[in-house]
């Protein structure tokens, strides 16, 4: 006789439908004890409110296994290598695939894969609810359960090792995701992939990598390690966390390792390690058609915190060729998304806001309290990379250390305003130059009411050989660019004594300059780079406050 599939707990005791079992209420207590046990990785300190312009939010993501509306969960599957997927799925009996979980697992219940490699791919045709709670899919404590591509075919449209598509209440946490290829023209591999309406999704802890398109063509070779895209134009996907994962080794194409994109209003991308990859890390997308009204058609209302991205570069990659243009974290046509506190260092780009779509902005986006340092073309990039593409618009960059980007000495310095910049504002940084003395470049006169002030600058050759150009016109000297244009009457330059310009460590000693230099902004955010109060007297400038 088959006992029914779910072991519910009641207080100490586990029971089913048939029979009391005491072997699976020892194994499910101690399981349950492993994962009350498992420590967080950083204290929460303000939640999001999705919705709410995330621009004036203050350090604003969730760590979501604080989140109050996720309840402990009412019932276990699992699954394994050694089971059946006729079996009730209990941890005696456990099923086969975990598709027969996506298939089978009610509203508020949690299914333990065990460790082992699974070659399927899993389509989520369940739910889980508001008030019964979400359904989650993870490894079983301290075993990686592998979900791996090899052998299997990329199918046309949309596809995923891991596919949500207009689900509700999902979690995929703790999974190695690995080994989707192909090599045939628009195919897109993806590890996981959520799309639709979905709704309080979150994926979590994750290892993903080489998800690839190995054509070798110039187009129609894209993949994705994590894609969330908003199709609905009706109805936003919506309290999405990203948290915690590490996608590396994915071969993109024109794409991204980690992307939102179209109708999406309500997100938070924090603590993921993305690097190694041959595009684009972090992408907030806009204005693509990937939501058919115009409307909804964007990224908006996010928070992408505490990531830590390198080593992306496009070069080699046959969409690019010998191009160097992948970003670090890129917004592209996004709206009131705030970048804080993120290690951007050794990327083609560092950080760019910038919309590809003429007519359109990016707009209200906030960078701050994030290290960017020794990336190959530049630190900042504002605006449309030529004339053809559309604006940056009231962005606010501020309380940002910026280290000897422009690596490659190409002339654009560590942040470059582009076509079209206007109403933007560049406060409390600090612009540590290399040895070709460049900070700000502005290759356009589509630049307007952009303002800065209260920064510093510092590079090996001093103030006399600094080089800045402002509105295509260049001035060689601090006080002749200040003089000149207007601007910078509060800015500095003078060396930030950081702790190492060796590693490089870009915290500020106990003698900087910078300490009590900036001006108090309410857009520079409650803490600083570590977590440490952000204002404390007056504001330190960069992005560590050090008292």
């Amino acid at each position: 006789m088959l006992i029914f599939a779910v072991e519910w707990f009641y207080g100490d005791v586990v029971v089913t439908k048939k029979r009391f079992m005491m072997p699976a209420l020892l194994l499910s207590v101690l399981c349950l004890f492993a994962l009350l046990s498992d420590s967080r990785a950083y204290d929460i300190e303000d939640s999001v409110h999705f919705g709410k312009m995330a621009s004036d939010s203050s350090s604003a993501w969730l760590d979501n296994d604080d989140d109050p509306n996720i309840a402990a969960a009412t019932a276990y599957y699992y699954v394994s290598t050694s089971g059946s997927d006729a079996n009730p799925g209990t941890l005696a009996l456990p099923w086969r695939t975990i598709q027969k979980a996506a298939n089978t697992a009610i509203p508020g219940s949690t299914v333990y894969v065990r460790g082992g490699t699974y070659h399927e791919r899993i389509t989520v045709r369940i739910s889980g609810s508001a008030s019964a709670g979400h359904i989650t899919f993870q490894n079983y404590p301290n075993e990686t359960a592998v979900i791996d591509g090899t052998g299997l075919a990329v199918p046309a449209g949309a596809t995923g090792l891991f596919l949500i598509n207009s689900r509700s209440y999902i979690i995929i946490k703790g999974f190695e995701i690995r080994n989707f290829r192909t090599a045939t023209l628009d195919i897109v591999p993806v590890g996981i992939h959520v799309r639709g309406a979905s709704r309080h999704i979150q994926i979590r802890n994750n290892r993903i990598h080489h998800i690839e398109h190995n054509g070798t063509a110039s187009s129609g070779v894209d993949a994705h390690g994590i894609a969330v895209y908003g199709t609905a134009p009706a109805q936003a996907v919506t309290g999405l966390i990203i948290d915690g994962n590490e996608l590396y080794a994915l071969k993109l194409g024109s794409s991204e390792a980690l992307v939102v994109n179209g109708n999406i209003d309500g997100f938070s991308i924090t603590r993921n390690n993305v690097h190694g990859n041959n595009n684009i890390g972090i992408d907030a997308i806009g204005f693509e058609g990937v939501s058919s009204d115009p409307a909804t058609d964007q990224a908006r209302n996010g928070v992408i915190a505490r990531n830590t991205v390198y080593n992306i570069n496009s070069y080699g990659n046959p969409a690019y060729g010998t191009d160097r243009s992948a970003g670090g974290i890129y917004v592209d046509g996004g709206r009131n998304i705030t970048i804080e506190r993120n290690i951007v260092h050794h990327n083609n780009i560092g950080i760019e806001l910038a919309s590809e779509h003429a007519g359109r902005s990016t707009s209200y986006i906030t960078v701050r309290n994030n290290f960017i340092y020794l990336n190959d073309v530049v630190g900042i990039y504002i605006g449309g990379y030529d004339s053809l593409r559309g604006s940056t618009e009231y962005c606010r960059i501020v309380n940002n250390t910026l280290f000897k980007n422009d690596r490659l000495q190409w002339g654009n310095g560590e942040l470059q305003l582009q076509y079209d910049t206007r109403s933007n504002v560049i406060k409390n940084n600090i612009f540590f130059a290399n040895s070709q003395n460049y900070f700000i470049t502005n290759p356009f006169v589509q630049n307007t009411s952009n303002v800065l002030d209260y920064n510093i600058y510092f590079s090996p050759g001093g103030s006399a050989s600094g080089r800045w150009q402002w509105r295509k016109r260049w001035y060689t000297g601090f006080g002749a660019y200040r003089t000149t244009t207007g601007k910078e009457l509060n800015s500095l330059f003078v060396n930030p004594v950081v702790i190492s310009t060796a590693l490089p460590d870009l915290h500020l000693q106990e003698t900087s300059p910078a300490i009590d230099k900036g001006q108090n902004l309410a857009v520079s955010g409650k803490t600083d780079i570590d977590g440490d109060a952000r204002v404390q007297n007056i504001i330190d400038i960069g992005a560590d406050e050090v008292r």
